[in-house]
């Protein structure tokens, strides 16, 4: 209960609700609660629900804000309005989405599993709201602090690969199937370079807890280390199966992949469980490499916490509407011939110089900087080179194809 009681909202709602000597002390303007100290742990469960409810239901929110902001992003990359009927800019649109959605017919084919079938839309939107647990949206404003917050949130992303292999499988459809062993085979192989540009973080901060690794910040993580965080931003992209990585809902190949047999809620939970993850994944590198909360104090902490997340809300809008869906092979490529040994370099790079500099001042860390700068541009350049486009053969069957053309 001490850890909680760190935080500074849980704190203030605990202490509305129990008499003790220490909400006293650290509340006088609050009058004693109606729960005596004897039965504090009413007042515990009480606040932690409370807390539960706002975060349950402020995700929620967020997905319809997001679903709109997208739209109306979208449109104006497309030289389009975006939605503009339902409400003062449309903001009811998604409104209207959600109230169409529940009123769908749910259907289940017949030889589909029913419990599978059932489970995987319900796994892909709890694991989700878990992250939130762990994320501090400001100085001292925290549902827990885990000591082992980066694992958490790494363990609790790689559950969606499990709940799409479950809807594919569990619907019986052959698309529905291949479309699911596709999202298995490209977020296993994106959780591992994901997994390993978390590990320069954790090597700066020297510890596995979130808010000691944004209390560790002097200089953001997405500066002082660009190769780590371009990294986990692409494989979070991917983790997200948003543009340019969606091939596993490829429409003009699999018509939906591993959602095409889901209606009604069933596929408005996978829907609200891929928004709920953008909006959980911009949080995360908020946290993990733009310094969380951090900023001038002319703005309260929780400011800047929220501008940096709608900043990487828009990047991940961005990408959608400006990158072209990858094949397959390509996709696999940049997972393991790119990706991968970039972030081997990344935490190569970082633990020689902390071999260098082990306790380093700010002149070091900057210093740190350029050199990891350096190794950020000559990286990409070889890498790109490596992975680029191929010329043509001379007497190759390629050339031969585009001479007769």
């Amino acid at each position: 209960m001490n850890t909680v009681l760190d935080s500074v909202v849980f704190k203030f709602i605990y202490c509305m609700l129990v008499s003790s000597d220490e909400c006293a002390n650290s509340f006088k303007i609050i009058g004693s609660g109606f729960i005596s100290e004897k039965y504090a742990i009413i007042g515990f469960l009480i606040t932690a629900f409370f807390l539960i409810f706002i975060i349950v239901n402020g995700a929620l929110v967020g997905v319809l804000a997001l679903i709109w902001g997208e739209r109306r992003l979208v449109g104006r990359f497309q030289a389009r309005l975006g939605p503009n009927r339902w409400g003062p800019w449309g903001i009811f649109t998604p409104v209207a989405d959600a109230i169409k959605v529940m009123f769908k017919e749910d259907i289940s084919p017949t030889l589909s599993d029913k419990f599978v079938f059932i489970l995987a839309p319900i796994l892909m939107v709890v694991p989700v709201l878990m992250i939130f647990a762990v994320i501090p949206f400001g100085e001292a404003t925290f549902l827990t602090d885990l000591n082992v917050g980066v694992l958490f949130v790494l363990a609790i992303t790689s559950t969606n690969t499990l709940s799409v292999l479950m809807a594919g499988w569990g619907s019986g459809n052959r698309y529905g199937i291949i479309g699911g062993l596709r999202a298995v085979a490209m977020l296993l192989s994106y959780e591992i370079p994901m997994a390993l540009a978390a590990v320069g973080v954790i090597l700066m901060a020297g510890s596995l807890s979130i808010i000691q690794v944004i209390e560790s910040q002097v200089i953001p993580y997405a500066i002082f280390q660009p190769l780590g965080f371009l990294t986990f931003l692409i494989a979070s992209t991917a983790e997200l199966n948003r543009s340019p990585f969606d091939i596993t809902e490829a429409e003009s190949e699999l018509i939906a992949g591993y959602m095409t047999e889901y209606s009604s809620m069933k596929f408005g939970l996978f829907y609200l469980g891929e928004f709920m993850a953008t909006i959980a994944s911009s949080a995360i590198i908020v946290c993990l490499f733009l310094g969380g909360w951090k900023g001038p104090e002319i703005l309260p902490s929780h400011f800047w916490f929220m501008i940096k997340w709608i900043l990487m809300i828009c990047v991940f809008i961005w990408f959608r509407a400006t990158f072209p869906r990858l094949r397959v092979d390509q996709i696999m490529e940049l997972a393991w011939k790119g990706l991968f040994e970039l972030t081997l370099i990344n935490i190569l790079s970082i633990a020689i110089l902390m071999l260098i500099w082990p306790d380093p001042s700010i002149t070091e860390l900057w210093i740190m900087t350029g050199i990891k700068w350096i190794v950020f541009f000559v990286s990409l350049w070889i890498f790109g080179k490596l992975l680029g486009p191929k010329p043509l053969q001379k007497n190759g069957v390629a050339r031969k194809i585009v001479l007769q053309k």
